[in-house]
């Protein structure tokens, strides 16, 4: 788990919230900088080193809408060949799709109970994580 130095966590915040992204991309870098401004703690998964599964996309994609959780603005869809991305029409050819390009999912995507956050937006954020204070 991913905490501040010298600060505080709440475990039960710590052991419920979930980032999921790449470590090295700029809006969850400037997630995560937020949480951890927040003083709440969080497990990350980088997309990298463990991919989510076609289960855990699905669930993803039923909570949040496949059109919200795939990302068409970033580079791995535009490197996608228009077979592959004119394939995309529903939630089960998105998963497909995310299954085989985890990049292509929008990032970060924040399980936290049964609140699931998809991409990085300061105001919606705050408002969500309200609760947890």
């Amino acid at each position: 788990m991913d905490f501040p130095a010298g600060q505080g966590v709440n475990m039960s915040t710590a052991s419920a919230l979930k980032v999921y992204g790449i470590a090295n991309c700029d809006t969850v870098k400037r997630a995560r900088q937020w949480l951890q401004e927040q003083g709440l703690g969080y497990e990350f998964v980088d997309f990298k080193k463990t991919p989510p599964d076609a289960r855990q996309i699905g669930v993803w994609a039923n909570a949040a809408g496949w059109e919200v959780l795939l990302n068409r603005r970033g580079t791995t869809w535009r490197k996608l060949d228009a077979a592959t991305q004119s394939a995309v029409r529903d939630a089960a050819s998105a998963v497909d799709v995310l299954v085989q390009h985890p990049s292509a999912i929008k990032r970060p995507v924040v399980e936290m109970g049964d609140v699931l956050l998809v991409g990085f937006g300061e105001s919606a954020w705050r408002e969500a994580f309200s609760v947890l204070r």
